[in-house]
């Protein structure tokens, strides 16, 4: 078998997490290699382009950007321009099933204003309290989601003990929200953001509270030519930086000697590494990768038994027709909650289920012909846990959910259309995301912080993990931020200290851990 030359550095996949790790690494003086097995990178955040139109295939909401830019300032870049982040205003139009709408805002004096208009005084009290409360909950638990967690002990240092306070861990989002909330609409206006972790805010822990707060602070924003060009522009600058990309290059196996990662096998040719990194779905990593036999706390058996997201159905349209509509809005239904017990109990929602819309055109025309648009159109649906025969289902459902869309100003539709995808859970799970479940394994308490796959994969030396699946979890931000942790743990795995422009390269407030120094 052919052998390549030994890297320091090599990373399993090019989404968000890998790429952004390989920034930091390669920044560091590392030698590093990214084997990808698309023909393109960004995995779940990469581009769709059909028929002229270009699309998402994942991620549509740009938030909390203190993350990236942090990350590009440590390699001295500025991410806002590198990136081409658009500010949007509204951050987004939400319609109520129960009547009334709000278009959101990072103006907190404007967007008290407006939940005042929509109902009453006490829901913009709550607000202010809201805002209050996050931004507090967001300080206290930023070091336990920023630091690695390496188990129980972790709960009796000082960063746990200031988060415990305000975390309230037997609260759920819904329960937090409702002391404050009389509406149940402004409830829901602060609440259904837990659908970026694909669970429901009436079982995600209160700590997710701050995901709307996120938004109201900082804001949202759009990247000129769709938020995959996001994963496109930091393998660009990777690439600047000597990271080795490699596309079409489908990883079959991890190398071990004895419990210590060496490498990888691709294409029938052997990538030695000093540290092996996956940034892949992680069951679907775990289950293909890695022997069963050589994992006794993520066996198979164990990773079928944990809890997983939901997944979604997904409509791509190119329309002959601009819709002056906002860029990003969400339609709740009446019943908001059945319809998130559909979801959790393994039911399509045939009355009135809930709809997101991203039309991106009203902000970046580049996206489709000249006068036409794109839609992208996410409906939360079960994972594939249990069959619910999409085959059968999906053109019935599809019609419906056009239909929806006549409830967010998207009039006269069908006769538009001139560009058509649908993906199905079924479609998800057959491209390698395990159960479909495209916000990765549940945030639940006990699948997060020690209990989460950790970002120094625990069974194996020198291997490493960044991406949803594992610490801190999904959505883009946390996402980049498992890149930064696992770039530090490496970095002390190879006994560096680098220079990372004034920001920190190590864990404020959390002691070095020990660990065995790279092959």
């Amino acid at each position: 078998m052919e052998e390549s030359n030994s890297s320091d550095v090599i990373i399993v996949g090019a989404g968000p997490g890998g790429l952004a790790a390989s920034l930091l690494l390669a920044h560091s003086g590392l030698n590093v290699t990214i084997l990808e097995k698309a023909d393109a990178v960004g995995g779940r955040t990469r581009l769709i382009h059909k028929d002229g139109y270009t699309f998402d295939r994942g991620p549509t909401f740009f938030h909390f950007p203190e993350v990236c830019e942090e990350i590009f300032q440590a390699i001295g870049l500025d991410a806002h321009k590198e990136l081409g982040l658009i500010p949007l205003d509204p951050s987004y139009r939400l319609i109520f099933g129960e009547g009334g709408s709000i278009d959101a805002t990072s103006n907190l004096d404007l967007m008290t204003e407006r939940i005042r208009e929509l109902c009453g005084e006490k829901n913009a009290k709550g607000f202010e309290k809201y805002v209050l409360e996050n931004r507090e909950k967001l300080n206290r638990s930023r070091n336990c989601l920023n630091t690695p967690w390496t188990g129980f002990s972790n709960l009796i240092s000082k960063r746990a003990f200031r988060v415990a306070k305000i975390l309230k861990p037997w609260r759920s989002v819904a329960s937090d929200l409702a002391r404050i909330f009389p509406d149940k609409r402004m409830q829901l206006a602060m609440s259904f953001q837990t659908k970026y972790l694909g669970m429901s805010p009436f079982h995600a822990p209160s700590l997710f509270t701050i995901l709307a707060y996120l938004e109201y602070e900082h804001g949202i924003f759009h990247a000129k030519g769709g938020l995959g060009s996001i994963t496109q522009n930091m393998a660009r600058i990777a690439e600047d930086l000597g990271v080795n990309i490699k596309l079409n290059s489908a990883v079959d196996e991890i190398i071990f000697d004895g419990k210590t990662a060496i490498g990888v096998i691709s294409d029938n040719k052997k990538y030695l590494a000093k540290n092996t990194v996956i940034n892949a779905d992680f069951a679907t990593a775990m289950t293909n990768l890695i022997p069963n036999e050589k994992r006794k706390k993520w066996s198979d058996k164990k990773i079928n038994k944990k809890s997983y997201s939901c997944s979604t159905f997904m409509l791509y349209l190119g329309v002959d027709k601009l819709y002056d509509q906002p860029h990003h809005q969400i339609y709740a239904s009446k019943d908001y909650e059945q319809n998130l017990k559909d979801v959790t109990e393994h039911r399509i929602t045939w009355d009135d289920p809930s709809v997101y819309v991203q039309n991106a055109c009203i902000t970046d025309p580049s996206l489709a012909p000249k006068d036409h648009s794109t839609l992208y159109v996410l409906v939360p649906v079960p994972n594939t846990l249990k069959d619910l025969d999409w085959d059968k289902n999906k053109q019935k459902f599809r019609d419906l959910i056009i239909k929806q869309m006549e409830k967010l100003g998207f009039d006269n539709l069908e006769s538009h259309i001139v560009s058509e995808t649908i993906l199905t859970p079924e479609d998800w799970n057959n491209s390698d995301i395990y159960r479909g479940a495209v916000f990765n394994l549940a945030h639940s308490l006990d699948q997060m912080l020690w209990k989460r796959p950790q970002n120094k994969f625990e069974t194996f030396n020198n291997l490493y993990l960044v991406g949803g699946g594992t610490h801190p979890g999904s959505g883009l931000p946390t996402i980049l931020e498992s890149g930064r942790i696992t770039g530090k743990l490496i970095c002390a795995n190879m006994g560096l200290n680098p220079d990372w422009n004034g920001v920190s390269n190590w864990f404020e407030n959390v002691k070095k851990p020990k660990i065995a120094r790279g092959v």
